[in-house]
């Protein structure tokens, strides 16, 4: 168990924790329409792509609700325009677009007898129902996961896949910490450039949970592989490709390649709702482009000169070949992961 909520249902509202404050100050958002949402969801005050699906799942419900629509007919379409809107806020996260379909679904199988009221009631049952899945699903990935890293000294991950990146206890993070509990090892957390995920929320993490940890910046994960300091990496993901290709936040593919280098397993953590089962690979994840102000500035200062262009991408993609295995709350699927990854979710069906 955490000592934080990202995520709550309080009454009619969302209590979100404003992720873009930590660590220095703890401050929850109450959010109450659509467009709240959209904005927490795009400067990142809410990240991580299972916290961000269930976010999405909310956001429909408020908009929806709050427009008032009379019938079932006028739920639809409300509900309809609200989650076209919110799927403009990111681009990559998958769990964003896969709970927004859950959504329509539900009020798609609907029968034509029920009224509005009925029909936003069954709205918010289901954002209520993958806030529940999703904390569920991050307990099964710790449990199956936390194995792989039995008699490690040191382990690295980058960005934050942790408690604040889902509605429970994390995947990436969440197996570290579960491991933690009977093995004695070393978490490594890049601090990832340009946002700083790793310094603010995941070291912000690993103290909450006590759990020996050092900093370091994302050019030292090399070295500390080649020195042996590293027995395994695990990084969350924010799109997986049918056939294992992982999208991730920016900086994760070199930890991939630097791992294969140094013979350290390298391993992704997510639920099989992160899986986008319709692109064929990585090289059809859109990949979303970030403002120049977040490399050309820090906190507000600059840090280079005035008007420098930039490339921003904020996530790459990983070459399933790269990856040791890939931990779901169905269990651990190894290559060939097309068909491992079909298998898994047949039986989470």
């Amino acid at each position: 168990m955490t000592s934080f909520k990202t995520i709550e249902w309080k009454g009619r509202t969302v209590r979100l924790l404003d992720q873009t404050l930590l660590p220095g100050r703890i401050k929850y958002l109450t959010i109450s329409d659509e467009k709240q949402m959209w904005g927490a969801i795009r400067r990142l005050s809410v990240r991580g792509a299972p916290a961000i699906g269930v976010a999405a799942a909310y956001g429909v419900y408020l908009g929806t609700a709050r427009r008032n629509p009379r019938t079932l007919a006028a739920v639809r379409r409300t509900a309809e325009k609200v989650a076209t809107y919110l799927a403009t806020s990111r681009p990559t996260a998958v769990n964003l677009f896969w709970a927004l379909e859950e959504c329509r679904a539900t009020l798609a199988a609907l029968p034509g007898e029920t009224t509005a009221r009925e029909a936003l009631a069954v709205l918010l049952a289901r954002a209520r129902a993958i806030h529940e899945d999703d904390e569920r699903r991050c307990a099964a990935i710790a449990r199956h996961g936390a194995p792989l890293l039995k008699k490690a000294k040191g382990v690295l991950t980058h960005c934050n896949a942790g408690a604040l990146a889902t509605a429970g206890v994390g995947t990436a993070l969440g197996v570290i910490i579960e491991a933690a509990r009977t093995e004695k090892f070393v978490v490594y957390a890049d601090e990832t450039r340009p946002l700083l995920q790793g310094a603010r929320l995941t070291a912000w993490e690993l103290k909450q949970a006590g759990v020996e940890h050092r900093l370091i910046t994302d050019s030292m994960a090399a070295t500390a592989m080649q020195r042996g300091l590293v027995q395994a990496v695990v990084t969350g993901a924010d799109r997986i490709a049918a056939n294992g290709d992982s999208a991730n936040k920016i900086g994760t593919m070199p930890l991939a390649i630097c791992a294969r280098h140094f013979k350290v397993p390298f391993y992704i953590a997510a639920p099989l709702s992160t899986v986008d089962f319709s692109l064929k690979s990585g090289d059809q994840i859109p990949i979303e482009e970030r403002a120049d102000e977040e490399i050309t500035e820090l906190y507000g200062h600059p840090i280079a000169p005035k008007g420098t262009k930039t490339f921003n991408p904020a996530f790459d993609v990983v070459p399933a070949r790269l990856i040791a295995a890939i931990i779901t709350e169905m269990g651990v699927v190894r290559a060939p992961f097309g068909k491992g990854l079909k298998d898994a979710r047949k039986r989470a069906q």
